[in-house]
């Protein structure tokens, strides 16, 4: 078996670039504000399709087939990130971070505007729903490039030692793309039901398009990373990553995947589901379910500013570890208050459920840009993250098969929010253990002990050790 933590890793990915940290700010808030953008336009999908691509899109269906068909729409973005991981992950780790980044925004844009365009159901029959998947197979092509190379370049651009607070600037990202569009929602839900259904939710998905502008000038900014510079001059580039990838660390993209379930899966457990399942089987005002998740978001941008400060100290697999733990055990008692259909438990109840498993959503940047090398960061950070979203991605669908086939119980949820809670906990048990703290370069552990500086860091310091790898997570 070969390792990146072998002697090979030195020969693979040896790069020396000089650490700007002047710079780390400015590039990290814009990969946080592209990433915002980017969010917004991938999470109205998630609310429409409960509240509206159900009625409008499948209306020959029964009420619960048709909520299942807007959730398999939702889950095929899912099944098209990997594809877009793959795609951009050689684009990134071939020709650069910035025109990946450049690109990932301009698809995305394009395709959530288009969705705003597109005639219903009972104006184009079938071909309405179709349309529909197409378009979110492309949202989902794009996103599969963007959180990847979003965290890499801001990882890349920060001083090691600061890494955990740097590669938290991308994941507030997620929360104010939520407050974006569940914002944007609960204002068209104050129009008449007619005015809504006919045009009233057309307009937060039309709003892309004034957004896209404001992402490109906002990428066009953006420096490209130094570490890929220097690879580039030193031609350390993988020529097909993605296989690399799959050939040489398996076992990282195995640890990777399981440590970022939580925080894909999980959330769409208690924002998408919650709010079908809310509106739909408890009878509670779409309004409410809405508002909720805009509640959650605010308490969850406070959640990943302290967390990935603390994973500094810590070490970003410590603190996956103890998140997955505290989510697997809130996991009942989230949807028992859910149940009691109180508006300020169920406001509490999902506030709850969300802060708490972004105490893991918080550090995955950091801990999957430290999973894998440089020649390799961007895809193996795709991958991981975007593998996770296609298991995770059906869990709506999922639990909605499942709610009906068992009487309406929430109880289904609830396990399933725990079992990929504990697989997470897992994946940072395993991850903090096969860390790659390598300054700028993606140098193994070993090779660092002969390595000196990289650029202007030292590789020692504080919280610099990291355990020996696990052999079985070698890769082939």
């Amino acid at each position: 078996m070969r390792d990146l933590d072998s002697g090979d890793a030195q020969e693979q990915s040896n790069t020396s670039a000089v650490v700007k940290e002047r710079e780390a700010g400015k590039i990290a808030f814009a990969a946080f504000v592209g990433t915002a953008l980017e969010w917004y336009d991938y999470f109205l999908f998630g609310t429409a399709a409960a509240l509206v691509f159900n009625r409008l899109y499948f209306t020959t269906l029964s009420a619960t087939a048709a909520t299942l068909a807007a959730f398999a729409t939702f889950g095929v973005g899912f099944v098209a990130r990997p594809v877009g991981a793959v795609l951009f992950g050689w684009m990134g780790d071939r020709m650069g971070r910035r025109p990946a980044l450049l690109l990932t925004v301009v698809c995305i844009g394009v395709a959530t505007g288009l969705i705003g365009l597109l005639p219903d159901y009972a104006a184009i029959g079938v071909a309405a729903p179709l349309l529909l998947a197409l378009l979110r197979l492309l949202q989902g092509v794009a996103v599969g490039g963007e959180w990847g190379g979003a965290v890499t370049i801001a990882v890349e651009h920060a001083p090691p030692e600061k890494r955990g607070r740097y590669a938290a600037l991308p994941q507030i990202g997620s929360p104010v793309g939520t407050l974006l569009s569940s914002g944007a929602f609960s204002l068209v839900l104050l129009l008449p039901p007619d005015q809504f259904d006919s045009w009233g939710w057309r307009l937060p998905f039309l709003a892309a398009f004034p957004l896209l502008l404001v992402a490109v000038y906002i990428r066009r900014k953006v420096e490209e990373s130094p570490v890929f510079e220097e690879m580039e001059k030193q031609e350390k580039r993988s020529k097909v990553p993605a296989l690399d990838v799959f050939r040489k660390a398996w076992g990282r993209l195995l640890v990777a995947i399981a440590s970022a379930l939580l925080g894909v899966g999980g959330f769409y457990v208690m924002t998408t589901f919650a709010i079908s399942y809310g509106t739909g089987t408890l009878g509670l005002s779409r309004g409410l379910m809405v508002n909720s998740t805009l509640v959650a978001a605010v308490a969850q941008i406070a959640v990943i500013i302290v967390f990935g400060r603390l994973a500094e100290r810590l070490g970003p697999g410590r603190v996956t570890m103890w998140g997955g733990l505290a989510t697997a055990v809130i996991a009942f008692p989230v949807f028992w208050l859910i149940d009691t259909r109180s508006p300020i438990l169920v406001v509490l109840a999902i506030t709850a459920g969300v802060a708490i498993l972004s105490t893991a959503y918080a550090v995955s940047g950091a801990l999957l840009a430290e999973l894998f090398p440089a020649d390799l960061r961007y895809s193996g950070v795709a991958l991981a993250y975007n593998l996770a979203g296609a298991l995770s991605g059906f869990l709506p669908f999922v639990a909605t098969a499942l709610l009906d086939s068992t009487g309406g119980g929430s109880w289904v949820a609830s396990l399933l929010f725990m079992g990929i809670a504990l697989i997470t906990a897992v994946g940072g048990l395993y991850g903090e253990r096969l860390r790659v703290r390598d300054g700028r370069s993606g140098l193994s552990p070993r090779a660092r002990t002969s390595a000196g500086p990289v650029g202007n860091v030292s590789l020692r310091g504080p919280h610099s050790y990291v355990p020996r790898a696990q052999p079985w997570a070698a890769g082939s």
